[in-house]
């Protein structure tokens, strides 16, 4: 019941406080990213989202749009900015996505979402990732995000979607808290963000 009824009530009641009372935090960040950005403060990029439904994920911007010589992005690292740098670290960046909880592409806890181009990488096992609405924070997260390998962090999402509950979405909630105060496990081992999943 809470699974397919109750966790949207209580994502959409949940979000729609925490944005309103982020909302000075919400403007204030997007003003100074504005500034830092040209123009920019926000990301937006297709992901999928349950059952890989196709939709669009807001964040803060924490890049510039540099480009090498030949017309391509330059690399995350050379494209983070200071102002970004503290905005990831602090988990501010994801506060925009409240909104898409809001609406019902997101949940609060939940597989986050990552790209379009991963679906078909996927064996059978990480696509049950997908029978949840993906979240801003989820069982990887709390379990260390960007600093373990792209299998442990699909059997810890698998693992939570086969075991998903209110109390352990009150649990992980809790345990993001902690990790926000700590900043623990925002990159990689080898790379300011996650490294691209190249298959299995």
């Amino acid at each position: 019941m809470y699974r397919h009824f109750f966790k949207y009530i209580f994502d959409f009641l949940l979000a729609t406080v925490g944005f309103v009372l982020l909302s000075p935090i919400f403007v204030l960040v997007m003003l100074l990213l504005m500034f830092a950005n040209q123009g920019k403060p926000f990301f937006f990029q297709v992901r999928p989202g349950r059952h890989a439904k196709l939709f669009k994920i807001i964040k803060f911007k924490t890049m510039n749009d540099k480009r090498g010589k030949n017309g391509e992005l330059l690399p995350d690292e050379l494209r983070l900015t200071r102002l970004g740098l503290f905005v990831r670290r602090s988990s501010l960046d994801e506060i925009p996505q409240l909104l898409n909880v809001i609406i019902g592409d997101m949940s609060l806890v939940g597989p986050r979402p990552l790209l379009p181009e991963y679906i078909p990488l996927y064996n059978k096992e990480q696509f049950k990732r997908h029978e949840a609405r993906p979240g801003i924070t989820g069982w990887a997260q709390v379990n260390g995000r960007n600093a373990i390998s792209w299998d442990e962090k699909f059997k810890l999402d698998v693992w939570y979607v086969n075991h998903l509950s209110f109390f352990l979405d009150l649990k992980i909630l809790w345990l993001t808290f902690k990790k926000i105060i700590v900043r623990e496990g925002i990159s990689s081992a080898t790379s300011l963000t996650m490294e691209k999943f190249k298959g299995n």
